[in-house]
């Protein structure tokens, strides 16, 4: 029964960031989109905040809950890919770039108000949190009213993060990709988008090999102790 409270506990701590850090994600790609031509996203209601239309079964909740249960070291998700048509845009192979970096950007931004929210919880109560155990879980006063906000700013700090970085790998459909293909040559940037064919196979055996090897989930650990530090 206890592993069962933790669990229950773990989940609905993680859920609304992880919600939001994924949603989020894929408005930004919609709106920036929108803004440089493209409805295709706000005639499809993809610019909502309403996670239903969002939502992709396997990516944005049972991915997450295996690595949350079987503690795997690594926090990572996605929604439904919002549908973006590059014919529509203003200069397709340009903005692309944009459209694609909306994504992390918006997850950093996320991380970074996250910590910003996270450093004036500690002011307001300096017990609740402890900045040598911030990205373990371990809080010092377990009956604090907020303490549930400051663990929801931790989770949303490390899943923003690792969101971020994870979708710069330049193999696309991550949107690393999609901006390699934008900063390339057109003749390379066709050869290179071919590799999209086979790119989800190869970020998923990133990530299983991730949640063996954790040496990324190290590095990103590294740099939110970074970022709540700045």
């Amino acid at each position: 029964m206890e592993q069962i409270a933790f669990y229950i506990k773990r989940i609905s701590i993680s859920a609304i960031p992880i919600l939001l850090a994924i949603i989020l994600h894929e408005i930004a790609h919609g709106w920036i989109a929108y803004k440089l031509g493209d409805p295709t996203a706000k005639f499809s209601n993809r610019l909502t905040l309403n996670p239903l239309p969002h939502i992709d079964l396997f990516g944005t909740i049972l991915l997450p809950m295996i690595l949350l249960i079987t503690k795997a070291g690594i926090l990572f998700g996605w929604a439904k890919p919002v549908p973006v048509n590059p014919y529509n845009l203003k200069n397709p192979k340009k903005d692309m770039i944009w459209v694609a970096a909306a994504g992390p950007s918006t997850n950093f931004l996320l991380a970074f108000f996250s910590a910003i929210l996270l450093k004036i919880l500690t002011m307001i109560d300096p017990r609740l949190f402890s900045l040598s155990t911030s990205l373990s879980g371990k809080f010092s006063l377990g009956g604090s009213i907020l303490q549930p906000i400051a663990l929801m700013c931790v989770v949303s700090i490390q899943i923003n993060v690792i969101l971020g970085l994870f979708n710069l790998i330049p193999i696309p459909p991550a949107d690393g990709g999609r901006i390699m293909i934008g900063i390339l040559p057109t003749k390379q940037a066709n050869a290179y988008s071919k590799i999209e064919s086979f790119g989800m196979v190869l970020l998923l055996f990133i990530i299983i090999m991730e949640s063996r090897a954790g040496i990324l989930s190290r590095m990103f650990s590294y740099l939110t102790h970074l970022l709540i530090w700045i």
